[in-house]
Formats: C-alpha cells, structure tokens, sequence
C-alpha cells in the first residue's frame, strides 16, 4: 500500500500521486515551512506562517534564485498577503488528507500529519504559487533514543531563511556522515557550533566562573549553568522551536545565552539537546567532529579521525523544556 500523501497547489489537489516531502523540496526552488498537525490543529501555525512570509521576503530580495527568480522582486511581499493564499491551499490539504485517512482500509486516522507549505515563483499574474504538501507524520517513542550528531558541513547561503533547495544542497555533507549519525551540525570555523542541518542546537554548559569540582545542589543549578544556543547574527535559522525554547527559559528563571557552542570547550557541556518542528525536542546522546577542520568538502567521515564527546544520563534542564513544551500543545 502506498503511502497516504496530498500535494495541493493555489487550492487545486494534485491528481497525480506526489513524492515525499523530501523528493518534493529538492524538485523545486521556494520558500517554505513544515508544521506538525495534531489532533489539537497545526502546532505553533501562526509563527509558521511569519517564518514563512519572512523566509520568502528574505529570498524575494536578496536571493531570487532560490525562489524561482531571475531578478529580485519589486514589490514588497507581507504577511497579510501571503496568509491568505496559504491558509486557504491549507484548508483543503488538511480536509482531503483526513478524508483520505478516514478511509476504510486505512488504520492511521488518529495519527499526526506532517503539513510543508511553499511558496515558489510561477508564471501566474501575482508572480507566486503556493503548494502545500501533507503526509503521515509518525514521531519517534519520545525519550527512547538522543540523537548522535557529527560535525560535517559549513553554514547555509542565505541562512536566515527556510528554502527548498537547503534539501538538495545538504546531500553534499552526507559524504562526512559517520554510521550511525542521525544528525549533521554546521560550523565554519571547526569550533562554533550553528546550527544542524535540520535542527536547531543547544547545549547545557557549567558558566566559565563555576567550571570546578564543586558538588551540584539544586539550589545552586541556576548559578551554575546555562543555555548556550547561536545566535542568529552568526548565520542560523530562527527556527519555530529554538524561539519556544528561548521563551520557557526566560519563563522558568533559566539562564541562556545566545552565543555559538564552543567545541573547543565541550568539557564544560552537561546536556545538549535539538530542536525541530516534527519532533519538537531530543536530548543528544553524543556529538562527535574531526579533529582537525582541514578541507572537510573534499573528505569522507573513513578519511578523518573524530573526537567523540559522550553525555551521561543526568538532566539538568531538559525535562523542564520537555514539560513546557508539552503543556503548551
């Protein structure tokens, strides 16, 4: 049986069978966002379509072709223009995917879908096509596994936006994927972690002035670590997760700062953990990089010796992420 999937364009389904998601955006140039729809509706939607107006906007000006573009854009594209092109392309994905999911046969009618609108240049009088494209979205046992991450690649071109075709360009990084990564991380300097290539990044570090031998109390926690996550001025994505993260931090009194993980401290690291908005958050089981950032694009993960840093199973702030994140679905 196939799989369940929906592509709808400028509000007309798509009568031909569509491709995954991830053969969809490496097709085709454009702007996007993917959100994950649960029985509760689409999750966080409204900061999806601001992301997805800004990501479009960024491309429409300063980076045409990865819209679709010859030339920039003259007009300006707003929010208020794009959201009701989108929502309406949304309505009738969401209704035809449910329908279909419905269906007698079927046995995934209470599960999450997986909802990646785009907007792409087209030869239509307004310049741009909206596709939506659904599927069944079945997440991983929550706690189950970390994920393991291998720094493998350098910062995205124009990073500040969500584009399609980061889908075809990140294949180049898989050379430098050691077995059993789940996750690849960027950095341009060897040391400054950004960003992965699907996720955001945060690690939960011991301050510079407390990195002692000093016995851990609870009281002492907040006086002793912080949140480290990029910022976005070093080249990352805002990503819908990573900014959730930022506000339970501020809300549950816990330290963060938006500086770029160092590597070359990573003795100071106590937890890490990514962030998405399929899976919402995972704890980091390792994160290995080579040990010397030397001509990496031209290198296989067998050609370069890793250094491997290992997490224990003690959590400092990630359960309260976790409870935060959760209560506000």
């Amino acid at each position: 049986m196939s799989p369940l999937v929906v592509l709808v364009a400028d509000g007309a389904i798509s009568p031909h069978a569509p491709p995954s998601a991830a053969a969809f955006l490496e097709s085709t140039p454009g702007a996007y966002t993917t959100a994950r729809a649960s029985s509760a509706g689409l999750l966080w939607w409204p900061r999806h379509l601001l992301r997805l107006a800004d990501s479009a906007r960024i491309l429409a000006h300063s980076h045409p072709h990865l819209l679709g573009l010859p030339v920039p854009l003259p007009r300006i594209l707003s929010t208020a223009s794009l959201e009701p092109l989108v929502n309406q392309s949304v309505r009738v994905g969401v209704h035809e995917m449910r329908r279909r999911m419905l269906a007698p046969g079927e046995c995934c009618s209470g599960e999450d879908m997986a909802l990646t609108a785009l907007v792409r240049a087209s030869g239509a009088k307004d310049g741009l096509e909206v596709c939506i494209h659904l599927g069944v979205y079945v997440p991983p046992v929550f706690g189950d596994a970390g994920a393991r991450l291998a720094v493998a690649g350098s910062g995205r071109e124009a990073a500040a936006a969500k584009y399609a075709s980061w889908a075809r360009m990140r294949k180049s990084m898989e050379k430098m994927r050691p077995p059993g990564a789940t996750e690849l991380l960027l950095t341009n300097d060897g040391d400054h972690i950004l960003e992965g290539s699907i996720t955001n990044f945060f690690v939960v570090c011991l301050k510079e002035e407390h990195q002692s031998n000093e016995p851990l109390s609870v009281q002492t926690m907040t006086d002793r670590f912080e949140v480290q996550t990029a910022p976005l001025s070093d080249g990352i994505l805002p990503g819908i997760m990573r900014q959730i993260v930022i506000e339970a931090c501020h809300d549950l009194g816990i330290p963060i700062r938006k500086v770029s993980p160092s590597w070359s401290k990573r003795e100071s690291w106590e937890e890490a953990f990514i962030t998405s908005s399929l899976r919402l958050i995972q704890h980091v089981d390792t994160v290995q990089a080579p040990l010397l950032w030397e001509d990496i694009e031209t290198k296989t993960w067998s050609d370069v010796s890793w250094v491997v840093k290992q997490f224990q199973v003690r959590i400092i702030y990630f359960s309260d992420f976790c409870s935060y994140i959760f209560c506000a679905l």
